[in-house]
């Protein structure tokens, strides 16, 4: 069962996508949003979920204060999802903007117009090095300066190429066989 961890709509249930999605465990999630938070990176931030799946990272954001969450979901049955999970959040009074993109995340990335504190990139495992790093390429010339990129992969993928980004690494952490990986603009 995937939940929202805490903030306003804490322990609302998010439905999942029967398959093509690997939810982010709570476990991975309560560390990562704790380290966020004590970042001051969550409240106030304008985030983006590439490869949302279950929305549940962006999700999670706006209930633990971010204003708005874009989250980007190329499986039709997904983004529908995504939805509903966006409406139990308003229903739980959530004032924060959850706007539902059903687009190709690398894509998205490339030609949004918008700019943002905080990007999520938790793909499938089927997805490639190259298509990820065609989405980091993508969104950095559209993050503020103080922004947070965190790239979910399993601990056996190799970390992101932050130069070829235009990014810098900030930190990575393993857990189980999951790493996170944190880059941001230069400084």
């Amino acid at each position: 069962m995937t939940r929202i961890i805490s903030g306003r709509a804490g322990g609302t249930v998010l439905d999942v996508p029967a398959k093509g999605t690997r939810p982010t465990s709570d476990r991975v999630r309560e560390s990562l949003f704790g380290a966020l938070e004590s970042a001051d990176l969550v409240e106030g931030a304008r985030v983006l979920d590439l490869y949302a799946g279950s929305g549940a990272l962006g999700l999670e954001s706006l209930s633990r204060g971010a204003v708005s969450a874009d989250l980007v979901e190329l499986s039709a049955p997904a983004a529908a999802l995504i939805r509903k999970n966006a409406d139990r959040l308003r229903t739980a009074g959530v004032p924060g903007t959850a706007r539902v993109h059903r687009a190709n995340a690398a894509t998205y990335a490339e030609t949004a117009a918008a700019e943002w504190d905080l990007v999520f990139l938790d793909p499938p495992y089927d997805v490639s090095d190259t298509e990820i790093m065609r989405a980091l390429v993508g969104v950095a010339p559209r993050l503020s300066p103080d922004a947070a990129v965190i790239v979910e992969r399993a601990k056996r993928s190799p970390a992101p190429d932050w130069d070829a980004a235009g990014l810098e690494p900030d930190r990575h952490r393993t857990y189980g066989d999951t790493t996170l990986w944190w880059g941001r603009p230069p400084r």
